[in-house]
């Protein structure tokens, strides 16, 4: 019984470099300003649950037990570094918890709306989901085309590398914007 609490979790190592590949990924600064999403604490955000989404998918899709595990430590990781982050610009520990909470409720309805616009045949849809999560703009935006062809390019590139490889801590070579 102790034997599998000392156990090495080699998805551990895994998970948190790939969240480190996810923010950097993210950060990029083509992604931000005028013809992109705001250099904002959100808009940061956004991209970072962007990135974590896609990548977590494929993990889920083509990964099995190992894609699972790693795609579990990438969401914890993130959401441990939201947690640390919030405390630091001085969040009391009473609103962290519920700050966390609601964050992640948000990203799993962001990721399901990624998905699905991901599956639909209309280009309109994936423009129109990033536009209203990255832009928060119900309207058409000229910015959102230039974002969906980020995100398929970043999916072109998870989809290369494989879920299975991913969660044997192989990296994406995610594009540069």
């Amino acid at each position: 019984m102790w034997r599998n609490w000392f156990k090495p979790r080699p998805e551990k190592a895994i998970g948190k470099a790939l969240y480190a590949a996810i923010v950097q990924a993210a950060r990029q600064a083509s992604l931000y300003g005028e013809d992109g999403v705001p250099d904002t604490l959100e808009g940061r955000l956004e991209l970072i649950l962007l990135h974590a989404a896609l990548t977590i998918r494929v993990l889920r899709r083509d990964g099995g037990e190992p894609g699972r595990l790693v795609s579990q430590v990438v969401f914890d990781t993130m959401f441990e570094d939201f947690d640390i982050a919030m405390r630091e610009l001085g969040l009391g520990d009473s609103g962290v918890g519920k700050k966390i909470r609601f964050m992640a409720e948000g990203f799993y309805g962001r990721a399901q709306g990624y998905a699905t616009a991901l599956d639909d045949a209309d280009p309109a849809a994936l423009e129109a989901v990033l536009a209203r999560n990255l832009l928060a703009s119900e309207r058409p935006d000229p910015r959102a085309a230039a974002l969906a062809s980020h995100v398929q390019a970043v999916v072109a590139a998870l989809d290369a590398t494989g879920g299975a490889a991913l969660s044997l801590g192989e990296r994406p070579v995610f594009p540069s914007s």
